[in-house]
């Protein structure tokens, strides 16, 4: 398969594609004219380097899991971190949420006058939640803009 048709049955742009040959995350089998050519596998490994992705994991440490030789070695120990670590994140956000639906209904003269919310101030003060575990996926991000724009 080409890259253009690698491109367009994954949905991973021909740039990404040449991003992830030069970091060692697949492997071109050749070209034809001037595009390059990948195995029958490509999807397979795609499938992989995104359910990584989305799971969190750098390009380095997919890389590593994957292997060079198309014969994925998954570590079992590092999916376990990072499930432990999803744990947290999902704590976080479920703090978050709570907080902030209770910040919207409460009635509290002020928000400032609210111990829920005040709580919620002081762990973000002490970075026990950050924006780091906050982050939306920027297609989601444009989509929920999207959303809240038409319903004003």
């Amino acid at each position: 398969m080409d890259i253009a048709a690698v491109a367009k049955h994954s949905g991973v742009p021909a740039s990404t594609l040449r991003f992830y040959e030069e970091k060692g995350l697949i492997s071109s089998v050749g070209r034809q004219g001037l595009r390059r050519v990948f195995s029958d596998n490509i999807l397979e490994r795609l499938a992989l380097i995104a359910l990584g992705r989305a799971a969190g994991f750098s390009l380095d440490e997919i890389a590593h899991m994957i292997g060079s030789k198309g014969n994925p070695n998954i570590d079992r120990d590092l999916l376990v971190n990072k499930a432990d670590e999803l744990d947290q994140t999902i704590k976080k956000l479920s703090a978050m949420r709570d907080g902030l639906r209770h910040a919207a209904v409460c009635s509290a003269p002020s928000h400032m006058e609210c111990p829920k919310f005040r709580r919620l101030l002081g762990l973000a003060a002490s970075g026990a939640i950050s924006s780091e575990g906050l982050r939306v996926a920027p297609q989601k991000r444009r989509s929920n803009q999207a959303l809240h724009r038409t319903s004003r």
